[in-house]
């Protein structure tokens, strides 16, 4: 039976009325505002000399430009540094004056580089082409793939959404969308993510979000394309010093705070280990704590309060592309000597068109799972935006930075806060994880290896011999079945999401996750023989496998 489908109309139908295009339109000031903001903060604290945090950062930026430049990097990128290292080194130190004066002259000439690098150039124009693009040539892919044939190429038989199904809260999300600003932290497993969750976006009428993307894939034209047209601003994870940081999190304190709808993947990278993240990186996540708290002390003398709403998205794929490459970084990270680790395969525009065409080229569906919007210490929020905590009772989040009766600052109080909205964020992952037969699958047929093999440890078993790597497909089935149940009773309560098929007999079922497992890949990790399941790939099985950690249902195996 075919699913009725859904057609959104745009939440803000006057694009010049988007955030982003308002935020384009006012990007010197924008910017300038930034590096400010940055520049006042660092020459404000006290905790350490300014000389050697700009000397450090020259030091750090210059060695990077030597041992690792990248094609995207600015034409006068190691002149600058060198220049500016040059004026450190000439300044007469006697004279504090001028010491003074070169230490802040310097540190905004920084800012304001990084600030523009970072910053993105979103135009309306590119941004209505990329659109029709992604929609219009992922869909005929899509159609080559089901209908065979290179007139499939122009068959409209088939849409975008048939094999892009969002599920969950979508018109409350679009309700969000309109009366306040929305932050969306999706899971993060493909280098696919962002352009499906911009496609989500955009399906679901919502006016365009900014977003981080890691500034090396501007080195490959097709994505740096697309992603400048998408709302895309730089992050560049080759520079870990502190005034790099600051701005980086200014850029996106002050974007939220000027109404433009964010996106961020708050694991900071693609999950390894194929597991639903069970920790985040908080430096991001805490600007939209601090970006409520600036929203509230502003509204004290003009008024206009918006809310900052956090929404949990789950992305859901039967197979990962990159999951080979993936698995054998975290493996190298974890056993060290014992993995060696190949280059990511994501490094021209032709890989990634390959790798485009070879995901739609396969018969296999991908869900997003849109989450309920949360206030910024992670309470529920309806379809008003006013926030609930556990018992239903109606809260006010301004309170959450109120001191007698004033807003205030409080850093190690904003410190907890943005610990309790991470740990907030990981649970509803694991709520509104859409739980498809492929992963039941790969889980069962690991935990029922790692059984056979009790006195093994993880790195022995992923090196067992292939006359070792059957199981007894009556047990897997039985297996299947019982976890099945276990799940089932999870669902009702509301802690994880199941796709349609499992609801099919547990051997239709078992068919569909065996199928789309790996898919792609050069072996798929696990295929039925008989009364047989054999084992082809450990490595990548143990991938799979950890996307259903979390649920406790190695017990029952």
């Amino acid at each position: 039976m075919s699913r009725k489908k859904v057609r959104y109309s745009e939440v803000i139908p006057n694009k010049n009325d988007w955030p982003i295009v308002q935020l384009s339109r006012d990007r010197k000031s924008f910017i300038d505002d930034i590096v400010n903001q940055v520049y006042e903060a660092m020459v404000a604290d006290k905790q350490g000399s300014l000389r050697e945090e700009i000397e450090m950062t020259v030091h750090l930026e210059k060695l990077r430009t030597k041992s690792n430049p990248w094609k995207v990097d600015p034409a006068d990128d190691r002149d600058f540094w060198k220049e500016l290292q040059q004026r450190l080194v000439e300044v007469n130190l006697k004279d504090k004056v001028a010491v003074k004066k070169q230490e802040r002259d310097i540190l905004k000439e920084i800012i304001d580089r990084y600030a523009n690098e970072i910053a993105g150039s979103f135009k309306k124009s590119s941004y209505r082409f990329a659109q029709k693009f992604v929609t219009f040539g992922f869909a005929r892919l899509l159609n080559a793939a089901r209908v065979k044939g290179l007139l499939a190429l122009f068959s409209r038989q088939l849409d975008l959404d048939d094999k892009l199904h969002i599920t969950g809260e979508t018109e409350h999300l679009r309700k969000l969308a309109k009366m306040g600003t929305v932050v969306m932290v999706p899971t993060h497993f493909s280098n696919l993510d962002s352009i499906l969750i911009g496609w989500v976006i955009q399906f679901l009428g919502l006016p365009p979000f900014i977003y981080g993307a890691g500034l090396n894939l501007f080195n490959i034209k097709i994505l740096a394309y697309f992603m400048n047209s998408l709302g895309a601003y730089k992050v560049d994870r080759r520079k870990k010093n502190r005034i790099y940081l600051e701005t980086l999190k200014t850029y996106s304190r002050v974007a939220i705070e000027r109404g433009c709808h964010s996106l961020f993947f708050p694991g900071g990278t693609r999950s390894r280990s194929g597991e639903i993240e069970s920790r985040l990186k908080l430096g991001l996540l805490q600007t939209t704590i601090q970006a409520q708290r600036e929203i509230y002390q502003k509204a004290e003398a003009n008024g206009e309060i918006k809310k900052v709403f956090i929404v949990p998205a789950v992305i859901n794929y039967h197979f990962t592309l990159e999951a080979p490459a993936l698995i054998r970084g975290f493996l190298k990270k974890t056993g060290r000597e014992r993995y060696y680790v190949e280059a990511d395969e994501f490094s021209t525009s032709y890989k990634i068109s390959t790798f485009l065409f070879k995901f739609f080229s396969k018969g296999s569906d991908i869900s997003v799972n849109i989450g309920r919007g949360m206030d910024i210490l992670g309470n529920y929020v309806d379809d008003e935006g006013i926030s609930n905590d556990k018992k239903g009772n109606i809260i006010d989040p301004r309170h959450y930075f109120m001191r007698g009766n004033e807003i205030t600052f409080d850093k190690q109080r904003e410190n907890e806060y943005v610990r309790v909205l991470g740990k907030r964020i990981i649970e509803e992952y694991h709520k509104y994880n859409r739980v498809f037969a492929s992963h039941l699958t790969a889980f069962i047929a690991f935990k029922m290896l790692e059984r056979k093999n009790p006195k093994l440890d993880l790195y022995d078993i992923l090196r067992l011999p292939e006359d070792d790597l059957t199981l007894d497909y009556k047990e897997f089935k039985a297996n299947f079945k019982k976890l099945r149940g276990k799940l089932e009773k999870l669902y009702k309560k509301g802690k994880v999401d199941m796709a349609a098929h499992m609801q099919q007999k547990a051997e239709q079922s078992i068919q569909v996750g065996l199928k789309n497992l790996g898919l792609y890949h050069d072996k798929q990790p696990l295929v039925r023989k008989g009364k047989k399941i054999i084992i082809n790939d450990t490595n990548t099985l143990y991938y799979y496998h950890n996307r259903m950690n979390g649920y406790s249902l190695e017990k029952y195996i």
